[in-house]
């Protein structure tokens, strides 16, 4: 006779057999013991735009003003360095790893592995594909923007300026990154009640200037009709002005352009009037980071999804932000 446990084993096997991703629903975390000081590895995607350069600094200045110990890589683009960046930090014995995810299923891995060494892991700005693992559950927490609000934010703006008729042209950021995925999905979820706002391309620019500029020049190339752009970062929206200058067009009137993220040279094109909106996306992730830490290392329970206020800037305002503006 089978009693229930055994029984229960067999089930499981069979779903585990079957292809079915089995977890107790109370997995326990990492642990983080209580200290003065902690040895923090920074995971960091790539460092070949403002935006990344700023989210270094904050956390290079953050943990030298509490004097913690950063333990810093640059996985150059490469979502396969970044696992063995993440890995090294394992094999550091850091106290805890904050990763900023290129993508989000290649980096699964090295979620896995530090959950498995007993590391506690932060994501940081970038999320992971949340069928495969979850804050609370297999990583204390994500924290970072709400990028579909973004998406939607950017939309409203130009729908209003163009008075919800666009033929546009977007610039997608890393194909399988979290930014890209949710921004694309919160422009298309707002536009959808509009009918006469429609997406006539769409191609990645991989977040860079250059690669922007090229992408852009080919579809609008192929597409001379288009009248606006959407652009999921700030660097590739300068790389498509560029090309739009160079054609002889003029970014603002020949087309409306909406941006994400909020660099100084962005807000400056916001100002000159080539830009109608750019909704930021903070980069200064070194206090709320740091805190997080603490927090969790004193016992608190953090929430799974801590998300930044981000704020929409035009031309209105766009002055009174500029000195901060990285």
């Amino acid at each position: 006779m089978i009693d229930r446990r055994t029984m229960l084993q067999v089930t499981l096997g069979g779903l585990a057999a079957a292809g079915f991703s089995i977890r107790p629903a109370y997995a326990d975390l990492p642990k983080l013991e209580k200290k003065d000081k902690y040895k923090v590895g920074f995971a960091q995607t790539e460092s070949n735009n403002p935006w990344r350069l700023a989210q270094t600094k904050s956390m290079k200045d953050e943990a030298e003003k509490r004097g913690w110990q950063l333990v810093y890589t640059d996985a150059a683009g490469s979502a396969a360095k970044q696992v063995a960046d993440v890995r090294s930090m394992i094999a550091q014995k850091v106290d805890v790893i904050l990763l900023a995810p290129r993508e989000e299923k290649p980096l699964i891995p090295a979620v896995m592995e530090a959950k498995k060494a007993g590391i506690p892991l932060l994501l940081i700005d970038r999320n992971v594909d949340q069928s495969l693992a979850k804050g609370g559950e297999d990583y204390v927490a994500f924290i970072g923007s709400d990028f579909v609000k973004e998406g939607m934010q950017a939309a409203e703006a130009l729908t209003a300026a163009v008075d919800g008729k666009a033929k546009i042209i977007e610039l997608q950021g890393t194909v399988g990154s979290s930014p890209a995925n949710d921004r694309m999905k919160g422009f298309a979820d707002y536009i959808k009640d509009h009918p006469g706002m429609e997406i006539i391309a769409s191609q990645s620019g991989d977040f860079a200037r250059d690669k922007g500029r090229q992408v852009f020049e080919t579809l609008y190339q192929a597409h001379p009709e288009a009248t606006a752009l959407y652009s999921h970062n700030d660097e590739m929206t300068m790389g498509a002005i560029a090309a739009m200058e160079a054609a002889g067009k003029v970014p603002g009137k020949d087309l409306i352009i909406a941006s994400i993220d909020g660099t100084k040279d962005a807000t400056q094109a916001l100002l000159d009037g080539k830009v109608l909106v750019v909704v930021e996306c903070n980069p200064k992730f070194g206090p709320a980071a740091f805190d997080a830490i603490e927090k969790y290392g004193n016992g608190e329970t953090l929430e799974p999804r801590l998300v930044n206020v981000d704020r929409v800037f035009t031309k209105e305002n766009a002055a009174e932000y500029m000195p901060e503006a990285y």
